[in-house]
């Protein structure tokens, strides 16, 4: 097939552009250049889907068999994209996320349930908000129509070239060896996907034609965060530098969240962590059944933990972007970890 990827460079976009070229479909990306190179074997087109002038010259003697989309985060660019390439493309492949749906984190949800308000003609350069998913697919479907849109909605997404920075903290902090604060409850369920087995059923559900909606995240309590950050400091093994073995130390959701100076944010100071309680209630219970039933398979975390780990070794280590003592990427609207001194102290009260 002939596949354009809006994206196809970072994270995500990579990984549908190796699994694609692996089955030998002919893929064309599309983006600014500025993150990273291009993978080789794709026809590279170089613009800014926010500039027509530039998605008007993408299209210019060209035709695809579909479109993936993983680079939209606004409905105006979805919209401007589509509107163009519905005369020159059969198929439209969106990657959207579970952020998309009204009743998430906080209620299961499956391919049914409430979106987010958010109208597809959302005026552009809106502020990052979870509701911009769910206008995204609004303006591909009003362009591009269900007979012809395929939509996935994204679990969290972990891997090599993961630029989320989640997975690689807690393997650079594991690196760094001595007492580590673990978060909450260790036999809390998870679903984590490797963006491998995401792009992998992706290409399935295209080249088979389907349209419609995936929950596209793994099954329900496929690992405990136990294991999962148990996995990870055996994945690392003996700190880099010498020192301390990693050993984990477990502090209850509550102590983490008291008032003052040393609480916590959930999700970002600690990645992953998600306290119990209602705001939280389904954050890894989203239903995948559809998805299984259709063909996804994910691998065992301790592979991608692995390969991860190894990809990080070749990277070198993030930059500390702010000198705050966080690493991660330059204007990420949220950066993971928290910044040692603050670890330390809290570590120090649980002694």
């Amino acid at each position: 097939m002939r596949i354009l990827l809006l994206g196809g460079s970072s994270f995500l976009g990579r990984a549908f552009a190796t699994e694609a070229l692996a089955r030998g479909h002919e893929v064309t990306t599309f983006n600014r250049g500025h993150s990273h190179d291009d993978l080789p074997g794709v026809e590279p087109v170089r613009g800014d889907r926010d500039r027509a002038d530039d998605l008007a010259r993408l299209v210019e003697g060209r035709r695809w068999d579909a479109v993936v989309d993983t680079s939209a985060q606004q409905p105006a660019q979805a919209a401007a994209s589509a509107r163009l390439l519905r005369e020159h493309a059969d198929h439209y492949t969106f990657v959207s996320s579970v952020h998309a749906f009204a009743d998430w984190p906080a209620q299961v949800v499956d391919e049914d349930s409430a979106l987010r308000p958010c109208p597809a003609d959302t005026p552009p350069g809106q502020p990052f908000d979870s509701a911009l998913k769910a206008g995204c697919e609004r303006a591909v479907l009003e362009y591009f129509g269900a007979e012809r849109t395929l939509i996935l909605n994204s679990g969290l997404l972990i891997g090599p070239h993961e630029n989320g920075g989640r997975l690689p903290w807690w393997l650079e902090r594991m690196a760094r060896g001595g007492r580590v604060l673990a978060p909450g409850d260790p036999s809390r369920t998870m679903q984590v996907i490797d963006v491998r087995d995401f792009a992998a059923f992706g290409l399935d559900a295209l080249t088979a034609g389907h349209t419609g909606r995936y929950i596209t995240t793994a099954p329900p309590g496929n690992i405990t965060f136990g294991e999962f950050l148990h996995t990870c400091r055996d994945v690392v093994g003996a700190p880099v530098g010498g020192g301390a073995p990693a050993e984990l130390v477990w502090v209850e959701d509550g102590r983490l969240l008291a008032e003052g100076p040393d609480s916590v944010q959930p999700w970002s100071e600690l990645p992953l962590w998600a306290p119990a309680g209602p705001d939280f209630a389904a954050v890894w219970l989203a239903d995948t059944t559809r998805a299984r039933a259709a063909g996804l398979r994910c691998r065992p975390f301790a592979e991608t933990a692995r390969d991860t780990w190894a990809w990080l070794q070749q990277r070198g280590p993030a930059e500390d972007t702010d000198g705050d003592g966080l690493k991660g990427r330059k204007g990420a609207h949220v950066r993971q970890g928290i910044v040692p001194a603050k670890e330390q102290r809290l570590l120090a009260a649980v002694a």
